[in-house]
């Protein structure tokens, strides 16, 4: 059974405006937890599709919303395909969309999906155990200048010069193979005085990594485009996030298609027709309540962001 607590879940229903008789898409599924209170909140005829591409999430999905099999469709799918799962379901429009991004407390707790740095196991990092590129190949196989590229633009690490030569050079040793090894490495590439108070050293190091195995950032502005083309008139698209990264996506999404034209600053005027699609709902990001995150201290990086369609 997946053990997650889910954020923000009063938020997520009212910036969904939750109604029966609705659609709405929950394109991070987990355990399900969630699209049980959408489903909840959309009885008796609000209908749920949930999509998630890891295997036990379905599973576990499957069990926690039997009751409701009539409204609910579950599809073993990355959010990125949402175009895709809605034409094979012959779903035109919906009406609300639900990402929850990042890493969920399962994962990080199961030392065989190597994620975690807590935990000596096989370098994997895969959300979906169907992909054949796992942390083991970014690891061993890219150049240090790659490796570089990819520690400093998704982990946003500063030692990321430092931590790429230190793989490379202990490859040449033999293969980096697990969670422990690239701990050592990350951490020690550190200067001790400047190891952070906060987090563990190796923290922003495996955050990259995990990017790039599951391609996490491109597939968020490819599903944040696709859903919103997806949504009705008035139909509404909340997203949570976890780190700067994804918010800045988020942001910057919203933004452009909330503005419409994408004609140069310096031209007199509008030649693109482009019209804006949203309205962005949410000025500033919600954050969690001092009570959420006394209850769940993973909740309080946690950024909820929501726009509805025009």
């Amino acid at each position: 059974m997946i053990k997650h607590l889910p954020v923000m879940t009063e938020e997520v229903v009212r910036f969904l405006e939750c109604k029966p008789g609705k659609i709405y898409v929950d394109g991070t599924l987990g355990g399900g937890s969630h699209a049980n209170l959408i489903l909840k909140a959309t009885a008796p005829t609000g209908k749920v599709i949930g999509m998630d591409w890891d295997e036990d999430a379905i599973t576990a999905a499957k069990e926690r919303l039997k009751d409701y099999s009539e409204r609910m469709t579950v599809v073993r799918e990355s959010f990125a395909n949402i175009k895709k799962v809605m034409e094979d379901l012959d779903i035109k429009t919906v009406d609300g969309i639900l990402l929850d991004l990042g890493i969920s407390s399962y994962h990080l707790e199961r030392p065989d999906r190597g994620f975690s740095f807590r935990f000596d196991a096989p370098l994997d990092m895969r959300m979906d155990k169907r992909q054949e590129k796992t942390a083991y190949n970014i690891v061993n196989e890219l150049s240090q200048e790659k490796l570089e590229e990819i520690i400093w633009k998704y982990g946003e690490e500063r030692w990321a010069k430092r931590i790429a030569k230190a793989i490379v050079e202990e490859r040449r040793h033999g293969p980096i193979a697990t969670t422990k090894q690239l701990s050592v490495l990350a951490s020690s590439a550190i200067p001790k005085k400047f190891h952070p108070m906060e987090i563990h050293p190796a923290t922003r190091t495996f955050q990259a990594i995990r990017i790039a195995v599951n391609d996490e950032l491109n597939n968020l502005n490819k599903a944040i485009d696709d859903g919103v083309n997806l949504l009705g008139s008035g139909g509404r698209m909340v997203i949570i996030s976890f780190h700067s990264l994804e918010d800045r996506i988020v942001k910057k999404s919203f933004r452009r298609l909330a503005k419409g034209c994408i004609c140069p600053n310096d031209f007199p005027r509008c030649i693109c027709s482009n019209l804006p699609k949203l309205k962005i709902i949410t000025k500033n990001p919600i954050t969690p309540s001092l009570e959420e995150i006394a209850k769940n201290p993973r909740a309080r990086s946690a950024k909820l962001r929501a726009s509805e369609r025009l």
